[in-house]
């Protein structure tokens, strides 16, 4: 199967005049789908895309990325072929967010039109590297610590946990991600332009001290890190409402870049 850009880049909210789009990469063992509860928290010119990876979803049929290089190549491509009009928005969560800080970096090397801000969510600088803290789900793990993980935090609907082989497929592809997660090196000395927007939680034990000091290194950029209320995807209702608090798609607000 060959990836196309309707597969690779899945339109969510299209709005009838879009003034910018917000673009999102996925955590391991996410898809497009974790997104949609975004759309009512989204400004009426805003529109949403998810860069699906391969191996789910619509590119079931295609292998799974081996390698984080392979991975963060492929997102690149994704990302790309939509940014060729509307000013975008690259917002990564957890493994997303190194995803977006790479994806943006290989995206200025390639002269691809850059992002207008990058927003990255719930993970520690990547210039620190992979470290056991990052590994809060690791690939050593049995399929049901993973499973659990997953139904804590909403990645297993109802009609996948009612079917063993969906159940199984579930843990592939995190397995999938947790190995391209484990095989990301940061490439020393990378920073972007763009402006940078760093969201923590104040009870999540991934992230560690100094977290937006770190990450207000690697960018050029005008730079804001918010602390928000919860865990690694913060409480339930922050998580609903984050497009609320992405600076960069509320232009006129005070806390814009």
């Amino acid at each position: 199967m060959i990836a196309t850009a309707d597969t690779m880049a899945v339109r969510l909210k299209q709005s009838p005049k879009p003034t910018r789009t917000l673009v999102c990469l996925g955590f391991c063992g996410g898809g497009t789908a974790t997104y949609h509860s975004w759309i009512p928290a989204l400004p009426a010119d805003v529109d949403l895309i998810a860069i699906c990876y391969p191996g789910r979803e619509g590119r079931f049929a295609e292998e799974h990325a081996q390698t984080w290089s392979e991975l963060a190549a492929d997102a690149t491509r994704g990302v790309a072929s939509i940014a060729n009009g509307t000013p975008y928005v690259l917002f990564g969560h957890s493994m997303g967010g190194w995803m977006a800080f790479d994806v943006t970096a290989r995206l200025a090397a390639m002269g691809a039109p850059a992002p207008a801000a990058l927003v990255v969510s719930a993970c520690n600088a990547p210039d620190r590297g992979v470290t056991e803290q990052d590994r809060f789900l690791a690939q050593g793990q049995d399929d049901e610590e993973l499973l659990d993980w997953m139904r804590t935090h909403g990645l297993l609907p109802e009609h996948v946990l009612s079917e063993p082989e969906l159940v199984e497929m579930a843990v592939e592809l995190m397995r999938a991600d947790l190995r391209a997660r484990d095989s990301y090196a940061y490439a020393a000395g990378t920073r972007v332009d763009t402006p940078l927007q760093v969201f923590s939680g104040d009870r999540d034990p991934v992230i560690e001290d100094g977290v937006g000091s770190r990450w207000a290194g690697l960018t050029t950029g005008a730079f804001l890190h918010d602390v928000l209320p919860g865990g690694h995807f913060y409480t339930p209702d922050v998580w609903r409402n984050l497009p609320a608090r992405i600076a960069s798609l509320h232009p006129h607000a005070p806390t814009t870049f």
